[in-house]
Parts: C-alpha cells; sequence; structure tokens
C-alpha cells in the first residue's frame, strides 16, 4: 500500500508540469479570445462608421457587418486552435474531403446567403421600405437585411424574420418604393339621392385635403352600381407617409358630410314586393 501510493505521488509530481502548461495555455486561449473580441468590436465599428461617411446603403451595412463578424471570429477560432496543436493542414484536407457533405447539410443556408447578396446588388427593397412577401402575406417595415435573414417590423410593433432565399426567390410587393401613392376610396349611395352633388361634396373634400397634391389629377366617378347602393370612387395622389392618415380622414370627412347634405349611405338590404292577390 505504502509503495502503491509513493509511485502515486510520484506519477502525479511527474504530470504537474505539464498539467500547468496546459493550465496556462488555456488562461492564454481565454486570454487571447477576449481581447480577439475587442479587437473584432473595434474593427467592425470602424468599418461601420467607414461606410456610413461615404452614405453606402444601410441594407449593404448590416449584411457586410454581418459577414464580417462571421469571418473575424472564424479566424480568431481558428488562431487559438492552431496554437493548441491544431493541424491547419488536415483541417483543410478534411474539408476538402467533406464539401459535398457541408455543401448539402448547409444548402439552406447557402440559398439565404446568396438571396442576401442578390437583395443588395438587384435592390429590390431598401432598410425602411415597406414590402409584402406575396406568398404567404407577411409585411413589415424592412429594420435589417442580416447575412442570412431580412427583419421586418409589422404596423402592431411584432419582428417578422424572413430567410432571405425566400425574398429573393418569390415577388413581394414594395408599397413604399415610389415617393407617392394613389389613394382610392369607395363610397355607396342611395339609388333615391343626388348622385351629381354627391360626386361635387366628394370631389370637393378631394380638393381641400392639405395631404392631396392637386399638382395630380383628382377623379370622381360611379365605379359600380351595386345590389343596394350606386358606388361613387374616388382617386387621388398623396406623399407615401402621408397615406394611412390621409385615408382615414378622408373616410371620415366623407361620411360627416354625406350625412349633413342628407345623402343616404344604404346597407345591404333586400326590397320583397308583395302580390296583392
Amino acid at each position: 500500500m505504502e509503495n502503491g501510493i509513493e509511485n502515486l505521488a510520484v506519477y502525479i509530481g511527474s504530470k504537474i508540469p505539464r498539467i500547468l502548461d496546459f493550465a496556462l495555455e488555456v488562461v492564454l486561449a481565454l486570454l487571447v479570445f477576449f481581447l480577439g473580441t475587442k479587437l473584432i468590436k473595434w474593427i467592425r465599428k470602424v468599418i461601420r462608421k467607414s461606410m456610413e461617411k461615404t452614405n453606402v446603403d444601410s441594407g449593404v451595412c448590416q449584411f457586410v457587418d454581418s459577414l464580417l463578424k462571421f469571418v473575424l471570429y472564424a479566424v480568431l477560432v481558428f488562431s487559438i486552435g492552431k496554437k493548441f496543436g491544431l493541424d491547419t493542414a488536415s483541417v483543410a484536407a478534411a474539408l476538402a474531403s467533406c464539401g459535398v457533405a457541408i455543401g448539402l447539410a448547409l444548402q439552406g443556408s447557402l440559398s439565404n446567403f446568396a438571396g442576401g447578396v442578390l437583395i443588395l446588388v438587384l435592390k429590390p427593397f431598401v432598410v425602411g421600405d415597406y414590402i409584402v412577401e406575396d406568398n404567404k402575406g407577411r409585411e413589415g417595415t424592412v429594420k435589417e437585411i442580416q447575412l442570412f435573414y431580412t427583419k421586418l417590423l409589422t404596423v402592431d410593433n411584432k419582428t417578422v424574420v424572413i430567410p432571405n432565399g425566400t425574398l429573393a426567390n418569390t415577388s413581394l410587393t414594395n408599397v413604399t418604393a415610389q415617393d407617392k401613392r394613389r389613394l382610392d376610396v369607395s363610397v355607396g349611395i342611395s339609388y333615391d339621392a343626388d348622385l351629381k352633388k354627391a360626386k361635387m361634396l366628394v370631389r370637393q373634400l378631394f380638393l381641400e385635403d392639405t395631404d392631396i397634391l392637386q399638382n395630380e389629377e383628382v377623379q370622381i366617378f360611379v365605379d359600380e352600381l351595386g345590389e343596394s347602393a350606386v358606388v361613387i370612387g374616388a382617386r387621388g395622389w398623396v406623399k407615401k407617409e402621408a397615406y394611412w392618415t390621409a385615408k382615414w380622414r378622408m373616410l371620415e370627412n366623407i361620411k360627416i358630410t354625406l350625412d349633413e347634405n342628407g345623402i343616404e349611405i344604404p346597407y345591404n338590404q333586400v326590397v320583397v314586393h308583395m302580390n296583392k292577390e
């Protein structure tokens, strides 16, 4: 028993220098990783400021920042691994031999990456645009275009994350791509109401509204002869940022004005005529 304890003590004593060396390497690796993360953040900050000074599109800035972050952290981890005796030639050979498997496993991510590049090059939308993804009807204001995903912010403050590959391979509607939008309003009036007077009142509201662009044509017309109402259509142009407030205000003003002038806005109804016999 005494001999076994002595042998164990001798064995542990002989390994202590190696254990201390390994512990020192681990501490140094953690220190290098900590300093490396600080350096990466500084590099990203410098590059972001440089791109902002040159008025680079914010979507491009976000994409480049995501790509730079991924590459720099990969280099940092690879460098630390090499310090622990990682054979770079063996790793390169292993990655080359597993290239097909990795490509199949990451085909979705690669598709999203390629989609992000296409979005930045072709610019179907930029950060700040309001878009509608036609496939599933997801919509919102573009807040970020990242390496693999694009983030939308909905009107009720929800974040929608859509893969770039999906956005690059499906149709979408960019609602705010142009500086102005056409405002379309429809209102139904009774068949007994004064049609010409109703059209005149609606036209007057469009001409007096401050958000309606008066240098653009205003159209007031009979849009439909419905089952219970004559539908009057009205069209004007507004700046894109004023679209919703102008539409809500116009609908309210039309209702109030028609009521004040005795023009009925009917609801769907069925008239039944009884045979006297």
